[in-house]
Parts: structure tokens; sequence; C-alpha cells
């Protein structure tokens, strides 16, 4: 059966301005559940925006993947009255319909994993349901505004433990048969069935205290990763102000020169003969770094990429290693989420103060200047006291 999902991204943000693109531990917050949506057992996934901007970085930025889709919303469906429901029938009908299951996914609830989505999904699949929405439960106390208690006797207040509690709906992930779906032209439609998360993705970002609280929660779900007993099996590098010191030569025609570290470039061996793999990603396209790589022998080289939490998830499984199998050298927030997912997450001691704050170790060493070196010593005295 064809799955299929929209991710509705609209240019204007009331309670936060540029709500979409603004960096969540260093990622656009639509990459959160975009990330997720590709790792999940979706088929096709459409960012369904009126922003500029964003369209031209999904079609620079997921060249690796066929799933991700661009779709231009009209101005009919951006407007801040249109309703989500509005949207979700304008991509159908483009589409003439052209799946089994529709499903809507939020970027406002970056807690969904691709665990979520999956279960959401079989329940429309398997379970014998026409929709499928996921849900939070609680086991709070509800009242009226005038004094009325709804979900309990408050004359014989339960403790909590005991208390069955109510579902509530989260907002993040939602599914209905293609069928249903024509019937109704609503995200929920026929025999509905309930999916649960954990509680605390109950939080969607509206308002700038829901960013932080979500930052936290996101930070703590990431560090699950970090396993300090196991042996590493992959470094991955960034470039910018990791092999080198962070700046460029530059004339009027474009980049001239950057320096690399010969003691650095001697440490990538030393890795090689630990059995240690070496991955690199950058953001920026720049043939000087393509003829360094060439130079070193890096075969895992990735160039251009702006989404490199979900990169490395494919870059996992191509390597059939774990994140925490994995240590990680960053210099600047769009390390961010990798520093922090990964076995063993080090920054140069130039880092951005965010990076060097959540590392596991900041080294004492500057970027390009023997910070890759220092990092692979401290890695292969660390897989000598492992025990896995």
């Amino acid at each position: 059966m064809k799955s299929i999902a929209i991710i509705p991204l609209r240019k204007g943000s009331i309670g936060i301005p540029g709500k979409n693109k603004k960096k969540l531990l260093g990622r656009p917050l639509y990459q959160w559940v975009l990330g997720e949506a590709i790792e999940s057992n979706l088929d096709e996934i459409y960012i369904f925006t009126d922003d500029e901007s964003i369209i031209e970085r999904i079609q620079l930025d997921y060249k690796w993947t066929d799933k991700v889709k661009v779709f231009e919303r009209s101005p009919e469906s951006a407007t801040n009255t249109a309703s989500t429901e509005f949207g979700m029938l304008e991509l159908a009908q483009s589409l003439d319909f052209d799946f089994d299951i529709y499903c809507l996914l939020q970027a406002t609830s970056p807690l969904t994993s691709k665990d979520d989505i999956n279960k959401t999904l079989d329940k429309v699949v398997n379970g014998g349901c026409d929709s499928a929405l996921t849900v939070v439960e609680s086991k709070r106390f509800l009242w009226t505004k005038e004094g009325t208690s709804i979900n309990y006797n408050y004359l014989a207040r339960p403790r909590r433990q005991d208390f069955e509690g109510l579902l509530i709906e989260n907002g993040a992930v939602y599914a209905i048969k293609k069928d249903a779906y024509k019937e109704q032209h609503n995200r929920l439609g026929g025999k509905i069935g309930v999916v649960e998360m954990v509680e605390e993705s109950l939080i969607e970002i509206d308002e700038p205290a829901d960013w932080h609280i979500v930052e936290q929660l996101l930070a703590n779900r990431l560090s699950l990763h970090k396993q300090a007993a196991s042996k590493i099996k992959a470094l991955v590098l960034d470039v910018d102000g990791v092999f080198t010191e962070g700046k460029v030569w530059v004339s009027g025609d474009g980049e001239l020169a950057k320096a690399f570290s010969l003691r650095d470039g001697m440490g990538l061996e030393i890795a090689r003969e630990s059995g240690i793999e070496i991955v690199v990603m950058t953001s920026e396209n720049s043939p000087i770094v393509d003829q360094r790589m060439r130079k070193l022998q890096i075969n895992h080289y990735y160039k251009g990429v702006k989404d490199k939490f979900s990169l490395l998830n494919k870059v996992c499984a191509k390597l059939n290693v774990d994140r925490h199998e994995l240590a990680y050298i960053g210099d600047d927030v769009n390390d961010l989420a990798n520093i922090l997912s990964v076995g063993w997450g080090f920054t140069p001691v130039d880092a951005v103060s965010e990076l060097k704050q959540m590392a596991d170790v900041v080294l004492h060493s500057y970027g390009g200047d023997k910070a890759i070196r220092e990092g692979i010593e401290t890695i292969i005295k660390l897989n000598k006291r492992s025990k896995k």
C-alpha cells in the first residue's frame, strides 16, 4: 500500500516568527519530523509550503533520498485563517488521490519518532481502522469553568496510580485510508484508532516558552544514545573549524586557500590502522576540500550537507554501526544534534560556546591545529578500556 505524508509549513508565524526555520539544537525545526519520516515506512513525504527558502533548501539538501518531495502551496492555503484540512485537500487533489494511506505530520511536534509514525500507519494498514491519531495519556483532574469536575468524583478523589485518566490528542501524527479521506475530506474518519506517545510529546511548539522546554527534552532523548563502554567504530568529522581553523582566503574569483594540519592527516592514518572508519561531512562545496579529501583517501566524504543528522542515520546503516558506536568532532551549532547523540561528542577548544557546553569532551587543541589528532588519540585510549 502506498503511504504518503504531508508536512505543512507556512511562511508566516505569529507566535514565533520564522518558527519552521528556527534552529532547534542546531537543526531547523521542520527537519526533526522530516528526518524521522524519512526513516519511517512512509513511501513519500511532501513538504507543503509557501516559503521559497525552504523549497530551495529541500531541493538541495535531500538529493540522497527519493522520498522527499516539495509542493508549493497556493496563497489561499497559506493564510492565517486557512485550515490544515484545506491544505491537505489541495495536495490530495493535485496528486489525483494517488495514495492508499494519507498521513499528516506536524513540524511543531519535534519529539515525534519514526516508531510513532510506523505505529500509526500500522493501525490503519493492519489494525482494522480507517484512520488513526497519536495521543498522550493524562492523569490530570479536569474541571469546567463553572466549577464542575469532569473526569472524577472530588468527594472520592482517587490515588494517581489508581486513576485511569484520559487520552489527549497531541497533534503529532494522523493517518487515514484513501476511501475514508475522500468521503470525509478530513484527517480522521470511519473507525478511528489511537496510538499512545510519551507524555512529553503533548508539548507542541506554539510559544517561545515551549521552545526551551522541547529543546531540553530533545537533548535528553538524544543523550540516551551514549554508551561510554562501547567501542568506537567510526569517527565523523566536520571540515571548517575542525580540519581547518575556520578561515578561508578568498579573492574576487572565489576561494583561494585553506590550511590543513599534516599531523591531523597522520592521525587519520593511525585511526584507520586501529580499525576506525573515517566519515567527513561538510555543509560547504569546496574544490580545495575535495582535493584534500582525495589526498587523505577519505572514502566516506559527504559535501553540501545541511541536515547532517538525517544523513548520518543513512551512513550508520551503510556502515552497520549504531550511533553509540560513533564519535563526532564538530565546532558549530549545525553539529549539535550529532554531538549530543553519538557515543562520544568532541569539540575543539575554539568551538562555539553552545557546543562546548554540550560536548562530552572539549579538546585542548584548536580546529586546524591537531584537534583531530587529539580526538583520535583519545578514542584509541577509550577503545582499549572498552568491554564491548
